[in-house]
């Protein structure tokens, strides 16, 4: 059986404390400004919300540079360029074919 890694197991007790606090202010046991006053629990909600946040950003860029390179064809762009630089080859001959007459 394959063990769950420690940083999961950390992460979700934190999911599961953030939602829990959460929920306590939606039925309303805990009042939204105590937790202002609670300078611990304000530090813990903030931090656990910006490394989620930080992880999510990663995921994205993940997605999204995925879905760019993913795609087999060249763009118009670079076809013109690979025309361009076969061009420049050409005129590189010519030019060596030119001196060596000379």
């Amino acid at each position: 059986m394959k063990r769950i890694p420690l940083s999961i197991k950390v992460i979700s007790i934190a999911i599961i404390i953030l939602g829990g606090v959460g929920l306590a202010m939606i039925i309303g046991w805990i009042q939204f400004q105590d937790i202002f006053y609670n300078f611990i629990a304000f530090v813990f909600g903030l931090v656990i919300i910006s490394f989620l946040a930080v992880i999510g950003a990663v995921f994205v860029g993940m997605f999204i540079s995925h879905r760019i390179f993913s795609s087999r064809e060249f763009t118009t762009f670079e076809e013109e360029m690979l025309k361009m630089r076969r061009d420049v080859e050409d005129i590189k001959k010519k030019i060596d074919e030119m001196e060596k007459k000379d």
